[in-house]
């Protein structure tokens, strides 16, 4: 479980987290939404270490990692699993090589348990034997795939998902987000996802945060959302004409 408590963040004049208290939740998919300016990504950043808050705390099953040393935030850090927006997968290594440069990273064990972990990891996201291939010969889906195959390969406790489906087609998008859910189910992880994609939402926000102007506007789950009366809120999910006639069916 991870929680933040009146987490503040501001650049120069721009006051971007006005004061944010969430928890996320151990073995389900803590989704953070909002608007473009929300304030999404700065608070993710600001709950692995990207930024330091201006106020408040961020805590890792009670280990407050705003008050830890550089060192003592090196233990977390080999918790924490990341799926970039773009994957930032490094082209000049093979997805093998990608996926076992944390390992190289943050442990000791032998090549073969390395590569052992690597095939393991390979098999969980539907690319068995796709060791030797290039970042440039992959598509977009597949990128994906290895990313989230690298996010786990330390065998994380917390994993960060920054847009999983941006660029995706709405198939693909689909592979990805029940990816995501079977890891975190199955492994108990506590996953926070930031998403624009409605579909994400309501397919797996066990448990959405919706942040509006930098501040925490509303919390619920996926089968909630339909029945609220945040004014902000169903602006924001049900903006589309297809998503406001599908509220109608929900």
């Amino acid at each position: 479980m991870i929680e933040i408590k009146d987490i503040h963040k501001s650049f120069d004049e721009n006051y971007v987290l006005k004061g944010i208290s969430a928890v996320f939740e151990e073995g389900r998919n803590n989704l953070i939404i909002g608007g473009s300016g929300s304030g999404k990504t700065t608070l993710l950043k600001c709950m692995v270490g990207l930024h330091a808050p201006d106020q408040g705390c961020v805590l890792y099953d009670g280990r407050d990692f705003t008050k830890m040393t550089f060192e003592e935030r090196i233990d977390i850090r080999k918790e924490i699993g990341m799926l970039f927006q773009n994957s930032a997968l490094f082209d000049s290594m093979t997805v093998e090589e990608n996926i076992m440069f944390p390992l190289n990273m943050f442990t000791t064990q032998s090549r073969e348990e390395k590569l052992e972990r690597v095939n393991f990891c390979l098999e969980r996201v539907n690319l068995k034997d796709k060791n030797k291939l290039y970042p440039a010969e992959l598509s977009g889906g597949m990128k994906k795939r290895v990313g989230i195959a690298r996010a786990i390969s330390m065998q994380p406790k917390y994993l960060f998902v920054d847009e999983p489906n941006s660029g995706l087609d709405p198939k693909t998008s689909i592979l990805i987000d029940e990816l995501i859910n079977e890891i975190t189910e199955e492994y108990k992880i506590t996953t926070v996802v930031v998403t624009h994609d409605m579909n994400s939402v309501m397919g797996i926000g066990d448990n959405i945060i919706f942040l509006y102007q930098g501040h925490k506007e509303w919390v619920g789950s996926n089968k909630e959302i339909a029945h609220t009366d945040n004014k902000e809120l169903n602006d924001f999910v049900f903006a589309s004409k297809f998503m406001e006639a599908a509220k109608e069916r929900l």
